[in-house]
């Protein structure tokens, strides 16, 4: 049982930190700057211009 957690805990551990890279690249890369305009995309698109 306790051996798992050797394993577990620094996986976890890194897990975490991919996560958090991820997630402040894609603030920094302006993901998240306009989140109403891609909603509304959807609603004006013409069916032709596929």
């Amino acid at each position: 049982m306790m051996e798992s957690l050797y394993i577990l805990i620094p996986i976890g551990i890194i897990l975490i930190y991919l996560a958090m890279i991820i997630f402040f690249w894609a603030v920094k890369t302006g993901q998240f700057e306009d989140l109403d305009q891609e909603g509304c995309k959807i609603l004006f698109l013409d069916e032709n211009n596929n």
